[in-house]
């Protein structure tokens, strides 16, 4: 996907206006023109089908990306990062799952912004697993929901109540806050001077009501327990693996009647091997999540 090199971008000596104006000369795609394109792209590795479905959405990434004008960051950096999660959803988009891309591509625009925030706000530990990156994201949701305004440290009996709706330590919402409150650039901070007009950096943040921090810290779980399991699967012999993927990991499990057959055994003989099995794999994923830090809830 070379070509990707020739794609408008946004700099702060051009100005976001005129790239507004350069994106926008781009139409958006009918849903079959989308389909056709993915598929070229897909089957044939067709990088002008992929160049022409990123232009077509560049709109999307450069809107979502203006939510997140309130963490202090070069909105023209944002936007470019929205981009590169843009490319990421049409790498791995299949159009015969039946929703559109724009659909699809939100998540990976959102979790590339998210990603780039984590990195420059420079927070060393604090946004290294799925919890805290929920704790940084949503911190001043939780703080709303209580009515813990109060500027400063929380009240103790605040910073319980959070640590135990977002799962995270009662040290971590602490120094979350404090970082949040007075660090690389306080989002406490006041934009304009008009009196109660005047509003607060934070204030600028993405939607309150939007759900993309808790779809990422779920999606960024997930991806690590598909990967520990993969690395678990490993314990067993080809058989144990392939009695236990096409029994409890398809889509579709085969019946006891089918592998019996396949393996020319008792259907009793698969349910013990089906069983053995995934004690073994149960017993090397909690070893893994201790190994990880990570609770095991196989």
């Amino acid at each position: 996907m070379s070509n990707y090199k020739n794609l408008p971008a946004p700099t702060p000596e051009g100005g976001l206006n005129r790239y507004m104006q350069e994106i926008r000369k781009f139409p958006m795609l009918e849903p079959e023109e989308e389909y056709m394109l993915a598929k070229r792209y897909l089957d044939h590795d067709d990088t002008g089908a992929a160049h022409k479905m990123v232009t077509s959405h560049l709109r999307l990434a450069a809107k979502i990306a203006m939510g997140y004008r309130g963490y202090g960051l070069p909105q023209a950096e944002v936007i470019s990062e929205a981009n590169v999660g843009l490319m990421q959803a049409v790498k791995r988009f299949d159009p015969e799952k039946g929703f559109r891309l724009a659909t699809y591509a939100m998540w990976w625009i959102r979790a590339s912004i998210q990603e780039y925030i984590l990195r420059s706000w420079s927070l060393v530990k604090l946004g290294t697993t799925s919890a805290q990156k929920k704790l940084f994201f949503n911190l001043r949701k939780a703080k709303n929901k209580i009515g813990a305004l109060e500027d400063g440290d929380l009240r103790p009996e605040h910073v319980e109540r959070i640590a135990t709706d977002l799962n995270v330590s009662e040290q971590e919402v602490i120094n979350m806050n404090r970082r949040l409150a007075g660090g690389d650039a306080s989002l406490n901070a006041m934009v304009g001077s008009d009196g109660d007009s005047a509003m607060q950096w934070q204030d600028w943040l993405e939607d309150e009501d939007a759900t993309q921090a808790e779809d990422y810290a779920e999606k960024d779980e997930l991806d690590a327990r598909r990967e520990m399991l993969a690395a678990a699967m490993s314990v067993l012999n080809d058989r144990e693996k392939d009695i236990l993927t096409q029994r409890r990991l398809a889509d579709k499990p085969v019946t006891l009647e089918e592998l019996s057959g396949q393996y020319d055994v008792s259907r009793e003989r698969i349910r013990q091997i089906e069983v053995r099995a995934f004690e073994k794999l149960q017993d090397q994923m909690r070893k893994l999540a201790a190994e990880k830090g990570m609770l095991a809830t196989a």
